[in-house]
């Protein structure tokens, strides 16, 4: 019996992303700057009515949040947590007296 040697086929080398390492300056800058975004809420001296929900403020500094984290957050896994991080913020902020008065 005769024995046939198998050919290895080559293989490509695979390459992994690698992501710059933020320092904590770029990290605690992105923080600061996602509450403050947070806390912007254009907020009614009296509420609107919809339907039958009052309406007392609209969660601007959120939405522009949203979309300078998707443009600037390469990854999505640290996107989930800047998103989650602004919610809770909106969140909070909805109940204190924060926010632009018309």
């Amino acid at each position: 019996m005769v024995r046939t040697r198998n050919k290895k086929t080559p293989t490509k080398k695979r390459y992994k992303l690698r992501y710059r390492q933020e320092t904590d300056g770029q990290y605690l800058l992105k923080l600061v700057l996602v509450i403050l975004m947070g806390t912007a809420w254009l907020k009614f001296a009296t509420p609107l009515l919809l339907g039958p929900v009052p309406v007392a403020g609209l969660p601007i500094g959120m939405l522009f949040a949203f979309l300078v984290i998707r443009r600037f957050e390469k990854r999505q896994a640290d996107r989930k947590i800047w998103y989650a991080m602004l919610i809770v913020v909106t969140l909070i902020c909805y109940f204190v007296p924060a926010g632009i008065m018309i």
